[in-house]
């Protein structure tokens, strides 16, 4: 375990494999309660009147729009460019990839798992010969 500083607190924690503390992902949680019932309510509302209106930080609102656990529609249906995909820099609502990218991504990542080579398994009788040989000297 390593201490490490807050990502939105700035203090010292003892990181139990995040970046941010316990006390933050307490009010992170209270705030998407709060963030996400607006958004319920006012659909097509722009980040500045969900934080006017919420008194919810836009960094933590920016926050749960990248972990994907909020979506801001747009009249647009394309998010009204709040976010940005990580790769191609397309207009998203949520997450930190567009469909096309996160396609890409997964279809890579299935490539790359069906290559991967596996060792051979050990045969029952190879086991046998190992341990006759071992129990032989």
């Amino acid at each position: 375990m390593n201490i490490v500083q807050c990502t939105f607190c700035k203090k010292p924690f003892i990181n139990a494999g995040g970046k941010t503390c316990p006390a933050c992902i307490e009010q992170i949680d209270k705030d998407f309660i709060i963030v996400r019932d607006y958004i319920y309510e006012h659909k097509h509302s722009n980040i500045d009147e969900i934080a006017k209106e919420t008194e919810v930080k836009k960094q933590i609102i920016m926050y749960l729009l990248k972990e994907g656990r909020l979506i801001i529609d747009s009249p647009d249906g394309e998010g009204g460019g709040i976010l940005t995909c990580e790769m191609c820099k397309k207009s998203i609502n949520t997450g930190r990839l567009c469909k096309e990218c996160m396609g890409k991504v997964s279809s890579s990542m299935d490539k790359n798992i069906m290559t991967v080579k596996r060792p051979e398994a050990i045969t029952t009788e190879q086991n046998l010969k190992a341990s006759a040989k071992i129990g032989n000297k």
